[in-house]
């Protein structure tokens, strides 16, 4: 599974959070890996599963940072892809050290447009252009 594939992945399973209680995440998680869509190799599902338990530890600072750099905006009232995708990408801005700055906010927006509205690239390019 290449990067871009793993990356996809740690954004579907991301995205389940604005839907469910912090307490139901575990169990969320195993149904994401159970459902033969998301199937990975073992190694694949531990990294997803890795990258995605730092990335929630660390949600309240990556929506406070997106709040203070995102002006005129809040993370309440982004699209819910939209806030996945930064999310993700502001996480591997700030603390990932694998992935470079420009990489990170590339696979951004080409998740912007796999999954987003006409008008996500632009936007998700713009706030993370903030974090750069």
């Amino acid at each position: 599974m290449s990067r871009r594939q793993l990356r996809e992945q740690i954004f579907k399973l991301l995205f389940r959070v604005e839907f469910i209680s912090k307490d139901e995440l575990e169990q969320q998680e195993a149904f994401f890996f159970a459902d033969e869509e998301n199937h990975a190799g073992e190694e694949e599902n531990a990294e997803i599963g890795e990258k995605f338990g730092k990335i929630v530890e660390r949600l309240d600072e990556i929506d406070t940072e997106l709040n203070q750099k995102a002006k005129g905006w809040s993370t309440d009232r982004m699209g819910k892809v939209d806030l996945t995708i930064l999310r993700l990408a502001v996480y591997e801005i700030q603390h990932d050290d694998e992935v470079p700055t420009g990489v990170a906010i590339n696979e951004a927006v080409e998740l912007a447009k796999k999954f987003g509205q006409d008008s996500s690239p632009a936007f998700i390019n713009g706030i993370l252009a903030k974090f750069a």
